[in-house]
């Protein structure tokens, strides 16, 4: 039975929830309503622009922001997706089920790893690089990102390998599985939820990434990312237009919005995935 309190209650907490989002997507509508706005006005905030219109976009785009730095972003992103998952997968099984020497030390490691702010390590990074002859190019951006995604993401596959049933390994062992056909055939399609989770992440940080790009791939346009591109393009005082400067940061979250609303129902199962043992 539904009395006055709870109700009272659901109706604040929904109205909570309505203010967060409306905080939330207010900057992000504000942007896309300034980028559909006719070139050259002065629409600002979120009031609706007298027409809409595609040109901010076309303008953006022929104004440099092409696809070459979408495609570099793309293809950082997914080398270093794929790449971390893989190695995430393994060394998380082996943190759960294995025992071995130093397991604990190592641990330790990874949760420095996980905490120590990465921007302490960008200077070293690049004089590494620098060293190998990989300043501005793919590599210095997908190693790091590779290094920087591990420990989180070893640890989130170490927290879901720990929360399955030792039963399901233990009855495996006795029908002669090995421990790598256990993996395969058994723990990693219960985990596609919980990599599906990971893999929209570590997208996202990729994507995202500034930083390194602005410091290791300054030069080589070619492989310059989109956040790095957009940020020139928004400094170039040629690209001055609000109304284009919106539409080229419209243009590099894109992708990233349409992986998060594709991809945002495994995500949560994903979450939720460990969060009760049997």
């Amino acid at each position: 039975m539904i009395t006055a309190g709870s109700r009272r209650q659901t109706v604040i907490g929904h109205a909570i929830l309505w203010i967060a989002a409306l905080l939330a997507l207010y900057p992000f509508l504000s942007v896309v309503l300034l980028a559909l706005s006719e070139p050259g006005s002065r629409h600002s905030g979120f009031s609706l622009p007298t027409s809409l219109s595609f040109d901010n976009f076309a303008e953006a785009w022929d104004r440099g922001l092409s696809a070459q730095p979408l495609l570099s972003s793309l293809l950082v992103a997914a080398v270093v997706v794929v790449v971390t998952i893989l190695l995430a997968v393994l060394a998380g099984y082996a943190f759960s089920v294995f025992p071995f020497p130093l397991k604990g030390v190592l641990l330790v490691l990874l949760l420095a790893g996980l905490v120590m702010p990465y921007e302490a390590t960008v200077i070293p990074l690049y004089h590494q690089l620098k060293s190998w002859d990989l300043i501005n190019t793919y590599w210095a951006l997908i190693l790091p990102q590779i290094g920087l995604s591990l420990p989180f993401a070893i640890f989130w596959m170490r927290t879901f390998f720990d929360s399955t049933p030792p039963a399901l390994r233990e009855a495996a062992s006795v029908d002669g599985a090995s421990r790598f056909r256990t993996l395969r055939s058994i723990l990693l399609p219960m985990a596609m939820p919980a990599i599906g989770t990971l893999a929209t992440l570590l997208f996202l940080f990729a994507w995202n990434e500034f930083l390194l790009a602005l410091v290791l791939v300054p030069d080589d346009k070619s492989v310059q990312t989109a956040p790095l591109a957009l940020s020139f393009f928004a400094g170039n005082r040629r690209n001055s237009d609000p109304g284009v400067t919106a539409a080229a940061a419209v243009l590099v979250a894109l992708p990233v919005l349409i992986s998060y609303i594709a991809l945002q129902r495994r995500m949560i199962s994903g979450m939720l995935a460990g969060a009760v043992k049997e």
